[in-house]
């Protein structure tokens, strides 16, 4: 059989989705900290963005082997062991008392995510016949959905309330509680064929993911050149690009491939890839907006997290209607309708921001991208592996989570360096205009004070006190506020058109996914017996 029997396929899902939002929200939740972490760790910038960067590299670069893995020896059992990894490194995290404790911390959490997550995906093929993968998948995306827009509102709370360890202390009760969950409610599940790993297959796969990453991460922290002696940013992406490409030959000529090329034979899968690398890369457009809200704006972290909170609401309201939807009607016009709409989202903040704004102001655009949001995870996710046979379920959750996570690892190098790039510009001459009002002894003082500050992307910040004492050091605390709030919103706007580009060429993507009903898919293809499964239990 290859649907697996189960008392309650929803109570199975509600116990691996509380894990899936503990590790999503992860992924976000630690930027909020970041400033607490520099104080009480005496540590440097440098050092706290591993923190934040170890976890998506560690997290993102071993999901495709996870999701075979799982396959071969059982879903349930490569979950539980993601479980119990991620739960006790986030005890782990939340006792370093060094920078470089929590790095090796962090490090541990992406690992246990990284088995936990494509096993929730393949779940819902196994769980669920395909006349009810939709409202699965909403489920399953409004999760999604939630737990990468509420990071900053929980951090904040969490942070403000408490202390920052306790963004991971918050992760062993549930952890423990999911745990128990998943134990009761989800039975095993794992596929008939034995499948083969070859070590050159997962050497080159890990290899390519890895440069890459990598190279995508910390680009801007090297400013785009040599990371060391003759290692360079633009040769270790060349590296990743080339093992990428050796791997596909290999997989292409091999007779059990890691990942099996008869997935992109089908047009949907590799479209829905193509649309989450894009979705990814424009969730980045999230940040610009953030540090809008707290540095221009000057909210505090769980202020901005309540203004941008109804987006939460509104995508986890309506991913599972979006599921229904697409399984009577297919994904196709729902995929093109949440794109446009995100797109707007991000149009519209763009528009609006301005210094002085009352917070409240941007909720439209807030609205605009939650609803975007709450159509697309469901969505595409639905066209992209709802019609897969169980047996290459893992495969194919893996992939679509690597791609997603590429996409926005692209997205937050392509954003963060045109938001440094066009921050320098703007802020230059925000300054050299509005210092002509200053005493001539002062000017190239005060534009000078805006070099590091055009060179920070994504951690800018107005400087302080240039040390000029009297009416010029006030004045000049002034106009340095001004110079920075006006130099932000606009290099903002010429930021967000890139995230805004990519959504609309994603839009135009969807115009080659084929809109058949899900509940009319083949049965050779979704119904196949590939899965020896277990009865379940409920309590």
């Amino acid at each position: 059989m290859a649907r697996l029997r189960s008392r309650n396929p929803w109570l199975a899902l509600g116990a691996l989705c509380l894990g899936l939002f503990m590790i999503l929200l992860d992924t976000t939740v630690v930027n909020i900290a970041v400033p607490s972490m520099l104080t009480d760790l005496h540590t440097g910038l440098d050092e706290i963005l591993w923190v934040v960067n170890i976890y998506v590299l560690a997290y993102a670069v071993p999901l495709i082997v996870a999701g075979r893995l799982g396959d071969r020896f059982g879903r349930k059992k490569l979950y539980v062991i993601g479980l119990v990894v991620f739960t006790g490194a986030s005890g782990l995290c939340g006792v370093a008392d060094s920078g470089e404790q929590l790095i090796v911390a962090r490090a541990l959490q992406g690992v246990g995510a990284a088995l936990m997550n494509p096993q929730t995906l393949a779940f819902v093929t196994v769980l669920f016949p395909p006349a009810k993968r939709g409202a699965a998948f909403g489920a399953w995306s409004a999760v999604t959905g939630m737990s990468t827009i509420a990071g900053p509102l929980l951090g904040g709370l969490i942070v403000e309330k408490l202390d920052w360890q306790w963004i991971f202390f918050v992760n062993v009760p549930v952890g423990v509680c999911g745990l128990l969950l998943v134990l009761l409610w989800v039975p095993e599940s794992r596929t008939q064929a034995r499948h083969s790993f070859g070590p050159l297959g997962i050497a080159l796969l890990t290899g390519a993911l890895f440069a890459v990453t990598f190279g995508l991460l910390e680009g801007s922290r090297y400013h785009w050149g040599t990371i060391t002696g003759r290692l360079s940013v633009p040769l270790l992406l060349a590296v990743g690009v080339v093992l990428l490409a050796a791997f596909g030959l290999l997989q292409w000529k091999g007779r059990d491939p890691l990942v099996p090329v008869r997935l992109f034979a089908d047009r949907n899968f590799t479209l829905a890839n193509v649309v989450a690398t894009a979705v990814g890369f424009a969730m980045v457009s999230l940040l610009p907006l953030m540090l809008f809200l707290q540095a221009v704006l000057g909210l505090t972290p769980l202020q901005a997290g309540v203004v941008t909170a109804p987006a939460s609401v509104i995508a986890a309201v309506i991913a599972p209607f979006a599921g229904f939807r697409a399984d009577r009607t297919g994904g196709k016009y729902l995929l093109i309708a949440g794109l446009l709409a995100f797109a707007v989202g991000i149009a519209a903040a763009a528009v609006t921001a301005r210094p002085g704004l009352s917070s409240w102001a941007i909720l439209p655009a807030v609205a605009a991208i939650g609803a975007g949001i709450g159509l697309l995870f469901t969505t595409m996710t639905n066209v992209a592996v709802g019609d897969v046979s169980p047996e290459l379920s893992g495969a194919a959750s893996g992939v679509f989570n690597t791609t997603r996570q590429l996409g926005q690892a692209l997205g937050t190098a392509a954003v963060g360096a045109l938001l440094q790039a066009t921050l320098h510009h703007t802020l230059t001459d925000e300054a050299l205009r509005r210092s002509a009002g200053l005493p001539s002894a002062h000017r190239q003082e005060f534009v000078d004070s805006f070099e590091a500050v055009g060179d920070s992307g994504l951690f800018a910040q107005a400087p302080g006190n240039t040390g000029t004492a009297g009416a010029a050091g006030q004045q000049m605390q002034q106009l340095s506020t001004e110079v920075f709030n006006h130099g932000f919103v606009s290099a903002m706007r010429w930021t967000l058109l890139l995230p805004l580009g990519f959504a609309v060429l994603a839009a135009l993507c969807c115009l080659g996914i084929r809109n058949h009903r899900a509940a009319a898919a083949p049965t050779a293809l979704v119904n196949r017996p590939a899965d020896t499964p277990v009865e379940g239990t409920s309590p």
